[in-house]
């Protein structure tokens, strides 16, 4: 009997009862199929990894461009910044100074006065410090019509020194159901001064300290 005919008439019914070289090749053939299931799951799994490595890679590779990028422009980012430094600094010097702040509000208040308009209420604020420039709240109650306002405006645009007024939370509306064209202007306006050398020196102590506080609470 043949290799061929000891398979065919293999009683499969009995398992037991094969021969031993059968049942041997089994088990070799399930230790075989065993180990390349076990391969190629390793393999998969090392596949996988790879995969992620190389995305990690390739992410960090991006950032080493870009940080390598801003590194070789850092000494033109400098001389940009100190550029733009010498320009803050110019333009806050066109700034009314704290020595000039009284007679600058005064004048705003003058300007209002001399365009018509009432000013029932005229009443500067607590002085708030800023990181370079204090800014100060003047609460205003005004009567007048429309072009005395318009006048008021252009008249503070001209004054010799110059002012920045930001009207906050204000209110316009007609007076007497606007049969006499009269409006009635409510709110707050801030106009704004740059810090002396001393009180520049106070900002940066006090950013730093709360910079270094920051720092301790992490």
């Amino acid at each position: 009997m043949n290799f061929v005919d000891e398979i065919n008439n293999l009683d499969y019914s009995n398992p037991g009862g094969f021969p031993s070289w059968v049942k041997l090749a089994a088990v070799i053939l399930l230790m075989v199929l065993i180990g390349v299931a076990g391969y190629v799951s390793q393999i998969q799994t090392q596949i996988t990894d790879l995969a992620k490595a190389e995305a990690v890679e390739k992410a960090e590779k991006t950032t080493f461009k870009i940080k390598q990028k801003k590194a070789s422009q850092l000494s033109a980012y400098k001389k940009q910044l100190e550029e733009m430094k010498i320009i803050l600094n110019s333009m806050l010097r066109q700034l009314p100074s704290k020595n000039e702040m009284s007679d600058l509000i005064v004048d705003v208040s003058q300007t209002a006065l001399a365009s018509g308009i009432d000013n029932e209420l005229f009443e500067p604020g607590t002085e708030i410090l800023k990181d370079f420039y204090a800014e100060k709240p003047i609460s205003l109650r005004m009567v007048g019509k429309y072009h005395q306002f318009g006048e008021f405006v252009s008249g503070v645009a001209s004054l010799p020194r110059v002012v920045i007024l930001t009207m906050h939370d204000i209110s316009l509306k007609p007076v007497d159901d606007g049969q006499s064209g009269v409006l009635l202007l409510e709110g707050t306006a801030k106009t704004y001064r740059y810090l002396d050398e001393d009180e520049q020196a106070e900002m940066d102590a006090q950013l730093a300290d709360q910079q270094k506080k920051g720092k301790k609470r992490k």
